[in-house]
């Protein structure tokens, strides 16, 4: 299916999401919006995908909400209506029951920063620039900012990021905790692949249920999460994965996962 703002990349069980609107870096507009939803639907109706990577082209991730489109007065029930969009963008992507990975050169600002959040894991390019910029134009945090931010930097560095609009580099990015790994710009694809490869050879059900249950976890407290630890292993011991994963440790070659 060809879209206006997306390429979608199939190979080796991995979908590949570009954002596509290099001209307006990638701004996050409505139509984008819309067309993520829809393509996640595909991605998860799709049994061979095990990974996602989220990326931008043209040498940047995503700039944020596209400023264009806000340049006549809105009432607040057209600011509601806009954000309600993408907070259905937002709760797909925090849930996709696929580990997801954002893949992050250039600017990753406001909404686009939040949009990478939304990502189980970040890779940046040490040329990334991160940046809660809603305060400059007079606009409130959205795109799930207010929830992620905060777990990832801790409440008191996230309150300065929101409160400034200050943009941060990829090494400050690391240092703080709100990317996982930092690599030279030239290895970006390579080093993100890699991780998404070995990720996808592992066993789908058993990621399928740790991704959840680390989400909920960390909204919970510490007895339900070894409620929901208890019946979860109850589904893995019983998969065909285990078998496969025991049988290789013993004969001592690498696995065949299927997920089932």
């Amino acid at each position: 299916m060809g879209y206006e703002t997306l390429i979608v990349e199939r190979a080796n069980s991995i979908a590949t999401i570009v954002l596509n609107r290099p001209e307006a870096r990638n701004a996050l507009d409505l139509t984008m919006r819309r067309e993520m939803l829809g393509v996640l639907d595909e991605i998860e109706a799709d049994p061979t995908t095990r990974v996602v990577i989220l990326t931008g082209a043209g040498g940047h991730f995503c700039s944020g909400g596209d400023v264009k489109t806000m340049k006549k007065p809105h009432t607040a029930a057209e600011g509601r209506g806009r954000v309600e969009l993408l907070n259905k963008l937002v709760l797909r992507l925090v849930n996709f029951p696929l580990p997801t990975i954002a893949m992050v050169d250039g600017y990753a600002v406001g909404a686009g920063s939040n949009l990478a959040l939304c990502c189980d894991l970040i890779v940046a390019s040490d040329r990334a620039k991160f940046g809660e910029l809603f305060c400059k134009i007079g606009l409130a945090v959205d795109g799930g900012g207010t929830w992620l931010l905060p777990r990832l930097v801790g409440l008191a560095r996230a309150k300065e990021l929101v409160f400034t609009g200050d943009v941060i580099d990829a090494a400050e990015a690391a240092r703080i905790g709100l990317v996982n790994r930092v690599v030279d710009a030239a290895a970006l694809e390579t080093t993100t692949r890699a991780l998404a490869e070995k990720i996808a050879a592992g066993p789908p059900l058993a990621l399928r249920l740790d991704k959840q249950m680390l989400n909920r976890a960390a909204a919970g407290d510490l007895a339900s999460a070894l409620e929901v630890e208890a019946f979860s292993q109850g589904l893995a011991i019983a998969s065909e994965d285990h078998t496969e994963g025991v049988g290789a440790f013993f004969d001592k070659r690498p696995p065949k996962f299927s997920g089932r």
